[in-house]
């Protein structure tokens, strides 16, 4: 079976599926953050080599504050937790998104797993907290566009390999499949440059469900499609 190298996932649903259970749209939140862990196992048993979870947008700030303020504590309990998952399964951890727009706290945690991680060949976990595909893709132009000041470059010679690497994935490849959870069929401001040649996956299950049987289903998926580049 070809197996994706790069997925990301939407993390989509946490709210609807508690919303079903009578419960808080928090307790979903609970819910999805303690599968991360199960499907980052279940896709490096696959033979996928990068995955891509997006976490916390830059729109989610506009939801009630006591959402955000518990969204921002289980990104916190997280970040703790993955770092002995981490070093245990030798697994690199990477954060993309702005982040000098999150607590103090979570931000000198999330430097100290990166640092920890950074050597590790395992599989390669990226998280997107505080993110923006078009704040990604504005934040990418002002370096390339400061680098050609430097250099003493026209803005003539901006290339979209010189974007793509000040992107916040620039030392990664492009995603090869995209899959989005509850049911919503949009990409939400996700990795707008990067999914340029992905293919979509979108599923019913929400976060909270989704287990390795419903990601085998979507790799399935993928290697029925007949990936084609450039029109040939």
């Amino acid at each position: 079976m070809n197996v994706p190298n790069h997925v990301a996932i939407i993390l989509d649903g946490n709210g609807r599926w508690a919303k079903a259970k009578g419960m808080p749209r928090t307790y979903g939140h609970a819910a999805g953050a303690k599968n991360v862990e199960p499907i980052c196992r279940a896709a490096y048993d696959l033979g996928i080599k990068y995955l891509t979870l997006y976490a916390f947008s830059t729109e989610n700030w506009k939801r009630p504050k006591e959402e955000v303020s518990t969204l921002m504590k289980l990104l916190g309990n997280y970040v703790k937790k993955c770092m002995k998952l981490s070093v245990e399964n030798n697994m690199r951890v990477r954060f993309i998104g702005d982040l000098s727009g999150i607590p103090q706290k979570l931000n000198e945690a999330i430097h100290l797993l990166e640092e920890t991680s950074k050597d590790f060949t395992g599989l390669q976990l990226q998280i997107a907290i505080n993110y923006g595909g078009r704040d990604e893709i504005l934040r990418a132009t002002k370096k390339a566009y400061k680098r050609l000041q430097d250099e003493g470059k026209e803005i003539d010679e901006l290339t979209e390999d010189m974007i793509s690497s000040m992107l916040d994935t620039g030392e990664i490849p492009d995603p090869d499949l995209m899959i989005r959870t509850s049911g919503e069929e949009r990409l939400s401001n996700f990795l707008l440059w990067q999914l340029a040649y992905a293919e979509f996956y979108f599923t019913p299950t929400p976060w909270p469900d989704f287990n390795r049987e419903a990601l085998e289903l979507a790799i399935q998926e993928y290697d029925r499609r007949n990936r084609r580049f450039g029109g040939i």
